[in-house]
This record gives C-alpha cells, sequence and structure tokens, in this order.
C-alpha cells in the first residue's frame, strides 16, 4: 500500500505555506525528470504529501479569477487583518481562515490515476463522505467544484472549496473546508465567482460548533481509503513555519 507523508502544520500564515507546497513540488517534479536519465532499477520514487493547515484571515485569487470578485480594497482588508495572494491554482478567489480545514495534498498520481478529472472528484468524495458521518447529505454541483449543500435548489451552498495545480501529475494546493468558519469573512468576495449561491460551514448546519480535531481524524480516514493509502507522520514535522 502507497505511504503519503501526513504533517498538521496547525495555524501558520499563507505565504510560508505556499514556498513549502511549492518546494515539495519541485522536489517531485526535479525527481521525476531526473527518474527519466536513469535505468528504472535506479530510479528513485517521488514522495507523496499531505498537509493539513488552517490560516489566518487571507483572500486567494486563482490564476484564471477575475480580480473584480474582491470586494474589499487595501484598506478594507487592512481593516479586517485579511491579506491577499494571487496564486497559480485554477479557480477563481475564495477565502481561508480560522475554523476552516485547508488540506494541500502534494502527490504524484503516477502512483494512482492520471485523470485531474477523477483526482477532483476524489477530493470531493473525501469531504461528502465526511459530512455524512454528521448526516449531512452533500453532493456535488453541475459544472462546478467543490461540496454543495441543496443542489438544484434556491438554498444551493458551498461547504468545501477545491482547486488545484497539477504540472506532469504531480497536485498542489487543495480543498478548504469550512468547519467552524466566521463566514461574514466571505462578504468581501463573491466566492469561486459564482453569484447565486451562498457558503456555509459545519457548524451552521449542525447548529453547534465542532471538534476540528474529530473532523482531522474524519477526512484522514477517508482520504487513506479513496486513495488506496496509508498516512505516515512526516519526519520533518518538527519544522516551525510563520504563525498568523
Amino acid at each position: 500500500m502507497k505511504s503519503i507523508l501526513f504533517r498538521d502544520l496547525g495555524t501558520a500564515s499563507y505565504g510560508p505555506c505556499w514556498d513549502l507546497q511549492e518546494t515539495y513540488f519541485q522536489e517531485s517534479l526535479t525527481r521525476k525528470s531526473d527518474n527519466r536519465k536513469l535505468p528504472e532499477q535506479e530510479q528513485i520514487p517521488t514522495v507523496d504529501r499531505l498537509l493539513f493547515v488552517e490560516h489566518p484571515h487571507v483572500y486567494t485569487l486563482g490564476k484564471s479569477g477575475n480580480l473584480e470578485n474582491l470586494l474589499a480594497n487595501e484598506e478594507q482588508l487592512k481593516a479586517i487583518q485579511a491579506e491577499f495572494y494571487p496564486i497559480n491554482r485554477g479557480g477563481d478567489i475564495t477565502y481561508h481562515g480560522p475554523g476552516q480545514l485547508v488540506g494541500y495534498p502534494i502527490l504524484d498520481l503516477d502512483h494512482y490515476f492520471t485523470d485531474i478529472h477523477r483526482y477532483l472528484r476524489t477530493l470531493e468524495e473525501v469531504i461528502i463522505l465526511v459530512l455524512a458521518e454528521y448526516g449531512l447529505h452533500a453532493e456535488r454541483s453541475p459544472g462546478e467544484t467543490g461540496v454543495w449543500l441543496d443542489v438544484g435548489t434556491p438554498f444551493a451552498r458551498k461547504i468545501c472549496a477545491l482547486g488545484v495545480r497539477a504540472s506532469r501529475w504531480v497536485t498542489m494546493h487543495g480543498w478548504a473546508f469550512n468547519v467552524n468558519t466566521d463566514l461574514r469573512y466571505f462578504e468581501y468576495i463573491i466566492p469561486c465567482g459564482i453569484t447565486d449561491k451562498s457558503v456555509t460551514s459545519l457548524d451552521r448546519e449542525l447548529k453547534r460548533a465542532v471538534s476540528m480535531d474529530e473532523v482531522k481524524e474524519k477526512v484522514k480516514r477517508h482520504f487513506e481509503a479513496q486513495f488506496g493509502a496509508v498516512l505516515v507522520p512526516d519526519p520533518t514535522d518538527s519544522l516551525t513555519l510563520a504563525n498568523g
């Protein structure tokens, strides 16, 4: 069974986490490039990783996103203590903040399946299965990436956003699952550029606070099952990042 190195970064600022992802991402790309020059028996496998993190308030805009979907100016962002980053994932604008479980898989899909559409649907399935354990029927919205509730009704709302980057079947970026998230921060953007649907969180749906540790364990278990892999502690877990 394939092993994936797991690391929980706790609460960490967006910039250092992005840098860390890029480091792991480039390591895998370099390893794949070097392996092509070697006999098969001398090739060194790429390392798969999964990072968990909660970010301080930050808005990120995907490479195909529209800056007009950020409704706050520089002064307003300062007033609400939020950062802004244009980044290199797919998708439009989204929010990250405390109480939101962000997952960054840096995977070599050559170890699993070389299909980005299937990869996104697999990440969605992880969250859908977690929500089912809380008695919530979540699903996909046709033509819209992410995990939703009450799809096809006037009450459709997103509970988990997804946005990824991939090169030579190596992935980075990932999902943002609203657990105990302050949804007021979504009022400063048009989330994912979608104007006719709202956002929600697990605590809003359940009408109670939810243990983040409990959610993390459920996500880890379903992630392992969906990818047919086992998460093992990353030996570099003692390294620290800048906290927000």
